[in-house]
């Protein structure tokens, strides 16, 4: 495998995540709830990747406890993130989200045995240094967090740990992965909807189905498989950094489409992440396996 396939490809999906905003807000301005669009979009892409699964059955089925846990990570990731993105600011939801290079790293190494330099402990420090400063600085402790912001930090928690699994389960399709990741945030909107937290959408225009059906099986579909095939093939913690290019896709297209506005300070920590995420862009080198696998 070319060395530098898989940050390019992780690269181009992260900009697809990065603007997932604009669809999503999108369509719950036509009247689909947050909850609602996750059950109803993950649920055509399970649906999509059920023959995959069915398929490639022998070959994952000794596997039934890293897909269980894919399912719920990956699932939770999505579903959370998703909902944050929704309901939240734009800027704020996903640097809370990239906090994810702290467990990233450390995930990589207690689990993984991969190794951390000094650039990548540099990376991990810039990173979560733009971070901070995008926040608002010391200014951050003064305002109480929102269950937004709640969300927004277990979707990066949750997917943090889904890519470790993802890339432990070598043995496994990614195919398979994926699909199981879809089927687990479908199965837990459905759980949320059954609780009653929202409601499925009713009375609303076709427009708003056909995008939907449109984000769910083009946007969403290429941007799951080039994440996760991505970060299949790539160390933990390289990964984590390198997909930060997503929350500067997202600071710069919520400042020109949606109106937010950034500081010079918070400018200077995108700076700082983008730093971070072209330090392990650069230092692409081929690194397939991890040297400890799970099953």
């Amino acid at each position: 495998m070319k060395a530098h396939l898989p940050v390019l490809v992780l690269l181009g999906a992260s900009v697809l995540w990065g603007l997932t905003w604009l669809p999503l807000k999108s369509i719950n301005e036509m009247g689909i709830d947050g909850i609602g669009l996750i059950f109803l979009a993950y649920g055509m892409l399970a649906f999509v990747l059920t023959p995959l699964l069915v398929k490639q059955f022998k070959v994952w089925r000794e596997h039934k406890k890293m897909m269980l846990l894919i399912a719920f990570f990956g699932g939770g990731a999505n579903l959370a993130f998703t909902y944050a993105l929704i309901n939240g600011e734009v800027i704020r939801v996903m640097v809370l989200f990239y906090l994810l290079p702290v467990w990233g790293v450390a995930g990589g190494r207690l689990f993984l045995k991969e190794e951390i330099d000094r650039w990548r402990y540099l990376g991990a420090f810039l990173a979560i240094s733009g971070a901070f400063l995008i926040l608002g600085g010391f200014e951050v402790f003064n305002t109480s967090p929102s269950w937004i912001d709640l969300i927004a930090l277990i979707s990066g928690l949750f997917f943090a740990l889904n890519n470790l699994m993802f890339r432990a389960a070598q043995a496994v399709p990614v195919s398979s992965k994926i699909g199981s990741m879809f089927f687990g945030c479908f199965a837990m909107a459905g759980i949320f909807l059954l609780a009653g937290v929202e409601q499925l959408p009713s009375g609303v225009s076709e427009n708003a189905w056909l995008l939907l059906v449109g984000y769910a099986l083009f946007w969403l579909l290429v941007a799951n498989i080039g994440s996760q095939w991505g970060v299949t093939h790539m160390e933990a913690g390289r990964s984590s950094i390198i997909i930060i290019l997503e929350l500067i896709t997202a600071v710069i297209s919520a400042t020109l489409i949606a109106g937010e506005t950034m500081s010079a300070v918070e400018w200077m920590g995108g700076a700082l992440i983008m730093t971070a995420a072209f330090i392990e862009a650069f230092r692409t080198k081929d690194d397939d396996k991890p040297l400890t696998t799970i099953d």
